[in-house]
């Protein structure tokens, strides 16, 4: 973890993208009960996250794989133009391919968002 200049932690920045915005309420709770996570921002479409990230410049983006106007596999390589943001994929709907999808697109991880937490996250990023 980075640390700042008093050599504290640095809580890791991140920004939330799913279409349901009760879904991203529960997970910034969870989320923000760790002190080395940071919740910048929520976004409910790809475009829109797109812009999110560019704003908010998160070190995480929490991206579900199925968005109104695009997939999270899709996405992942966008946010990685530039040395962007790390993400980790989920989905409610997931499966094994789903994992394989994941790597493929350059994600860090593919989380099933009932498997969704602090300790997921942290192994994620590990």
């Amino acid at each position: 973890m980075a640390k700042n200049r008093q050599d504290g932690p640095v809580a890791k920045r991140l920004l939330i993208v799913d279409d349901d915005p009760r879904f991203c309420a529960l997970l910034r709770m969870v989320l923000e009960d760790a002190p080395e996570f940071e919740v910048v921002g929520e976004a409910h479409a790809g475009e829109a996250a797109l812009a999110a990230a560019r704003e908010l410049e998160p070190d995480v983006v929490v991206l579900d794989v199925h968005l109104p106007d695009a997939t999270g596999f899709e996405l992942t390589p966008r946010f990685a133009e530039n040395r962007g943001p790390d993400v980790v994929l989920t989905s409610s709907r997931g499966d094994e391919t789903y994992e394989q999808l994941a790597q493929q697109a350059g994600a860090l991880a593919f989380v099933p968002k009932h498997e969704l937490s602090v300790a997921a996250i942290r192994r994620a990023l590990a």
